[in-house]
């Protein structure tokens, strides 16, 4: 059991019986009544977000997550197939438990699995990815990198936004938190 107050960004805990994951708190203090403490959570298993208020004594169920360390091999319409890196078992996912991450999985890549109780609750890409880019408009000579962005499709069907000079073929460094390009490769 952990204390409310001891709630922090990441934190995992057992509520109305589901598993939750803590995505912001704010301690309040107003005026002469108890302190109180908003927290706003998403459901590791559907992905909604809910926002709840907790008296400071109040305490919570928290939950022990095991982190597999495991490498994509491939995909086959919505079931995505991983290696785990110790024990090489090959467990298959669906793209619910991957979320919107899944545009960036490319063969290969290590990605870290959320296992509780010996179900996979979610899957956390690298920050960074690099990926070649398979279309986009070609580039003008004059295109500098403050002119603009135009998009680009990468090698997984993602569609991201590029600076105008960037070609067909290049490789690109691609957020997979936020969608963004940070770079070439």
């Amino acid at each position: 059991m952990i204390s409310v107050t001891d709630l922090r960004n990441g934190t995992k805990v057992e509520l109305d019986g589901g598993l939750w994951e803590c995505l912001d708190y704010q301690h309040q203090k107003i005026g002469r009544g108890g302190a109180k403490v908003v927290a706003k959570f998403r459901s590791l298993e559907t992905g909604s977000i809910v926002e709840r208020t907790f008296n400071s004594g109040e305490k919570l169920q928290d939950v022990f997550i095991d982190y597999r360390t495991m490498q994509f091999l491939y995909a086959e319409g919505d079931t995505f197939t991983f290696m785990d890196t110790e024990t090489y078992e090959q467990p298959t996912l669906d793209r619910v438990q991957i979320g919107v991450a899944a545009r960036f999985l490319k063969e290969n890549v290590e990605v870290t699995v959320d296992y509780y109780q010996g179900r996979a609750l979610k899957v956390t890409l690298p920050n960074v990815v690099a990926l070649r880019i398979e279309e986009t408009d070609p580039g003008v000579k004059g295109d500098t990198v403050s002119g603009g962005s135009k998009p680009a499709t990468l090698e997984t069907g993602a569609v991201v936004a590029v600076p105008l000079f960037i070609e067909r073929g290049t490789s690109v460094r691609v957020d997979t938190r936020t969608g963004e390009y940070l770079g070439r490769a």
